[in-house]
């Protein structure tokens, strides 16, 4: 894609629109219905933008002091939870921006914010502690100290949520906290992922490597060999594929049957710095892969894991998340320089 100017996608990627937010776009996501995209700032802003022209819907440019860290929207409902550097998260009403709560997790950074899939359950990470909420603000059950600071949070289902940090993923009662499931591994864990069907959890770890276990079975596994630490995992939305970051290219791996072990990956080879971002579309075996070169690339994937690129995009900085409307007719992109691109998606 040398080539290419920047704006100018190709593929699959038809012209949409451009906008921004005041500082590095750190995460985004559509609602539910795909009418808006709610875009998250590293300053603590916080916007929404109408999905058919990419106007501003509102601005909160200090919804936190310090800067935002990670955003969720609720399923099936237009509320979205942003939390920040100042120790709270927030819930807002996606239609105006209006807060609806503030809920004040702890003493530090909040670095990880998560809806249980029914809505139901809103999940925060602070330091060594998972707090869990109800629907009406109220804090429900808030854990002991893990072993080390929260890496990711994951939920298995509506009924369980799985926390990662050194050493250890536990995974806890949604409505009680308890503790029903732990793996350990010396190590540190600083991504996480979930199978659909709540069977594999899977971790990028500081070593280069990803780790995995069978939560039926116990068994673990490790896929070794990365250039850099895996921090970008996704399963497509059938749970037979995994999408690994960890260096410039990206690495399909097969979970369906007996799972990768002694199987070889498909690799996707583009980009020529780390990437920093994958996401799968709704439906079919489409993948997107944004890293610090600036560039977009779509994937077809094959049965094999293997990938053939049908389309992609420049951006004017490092991608910093790729966000699919649930509807697969659109993708955003937002980058380091406060850019929110979307495009819309077609057949090539």
């Amino acid at each position: 894609m040398s080539d290419l100017k920047v704006g100018e996608p190709i593929g699959v990627l038809r012209h949409g629109w451009f906008a921004g937010v005041d500082d590095y776009a750190i995460a985004g996501g559509w609602t539910g219905g795909g009418e808006a995209l709610v875009v998250a700032d590293a300053a603590g802003g916080l916007c929404a933008f109408d999905a058919r022209n990419g106007k501003e819907a509102w601005a909160k440019p200090q919804s936190h002091e310090g800067g935002i860290l990670s955003l969720d929207l609720r399923p099936g409902h237009s509320e979205v939870a942003t939390a920040g550097q100042d120790g709270r998260v927030v819930v807002r009403r996606v239609d105006d921006g209006e807060e609806l709560c503030a809920l004040d997790v702890g003493e530090g950074w909040i670095d990880n914010v998560a809806w249980s899939p029914d809505g139901k359950w809103l999940a925060a990470s602070c330091s060594k502690r998972v707090s869990v909420f109800g629907s009406d603000g109220r804090e429900v059950w808030r854990s002991d100290d893990q072993p080390s600071t929260i890496s990711a949070l994951a939920w298995s289902g509506a009924g369980e949520l799985a926390a990662a940090c050194y050493g250890r993923v536990a995974f806890f009662g949604a409505a009680a906290g308890e503790l029903r499931q732990e793996f350990t591994w010396q190590g540190s864990l600083v991504s996480m992922a979930l199978s659909p069907d709540g069977e594999y959890v899977v971790c990028g770890s500081q070593d280069n490597s990803v780790h995995f276990w069978r939560r039926s079975t116990g068994q673990d596994s490790r896929m070794g060999g990365y250039p850099a630490k895996p921090s970008a995992l996704a399963f497509d939305p059938t749970g037979e594929y995994l999408a690994t970051g960890g260096g410039d290219t990206a690495i399909v791996w097969n979970f369906s049957g007996d799972g990768p072990e002694g199987t070889s990956p498909g690799y996707l080879e583009l980009h020529d710095q780390l990437i920093t971002t994958l996401a799968w579309a709704c439906r079919g075996r489409c993948l997107a892969t944004g890293a610090r070169d600036d560039t977009v690339a779509i994937w077809s994937i094959q049965r094999d894991g293997q990938g053939k690129g049908i389309g992609g995009a420049i951006l004017d900085d490092i991608v910093s998340s790729l966000c699919w409307r649930p509807d697969g007719r659109a993708l955003a992109a937002l980058d380091a320089q406060g850019g929110v691109t979307a495009w819309r998606v077609g057949n090539k």
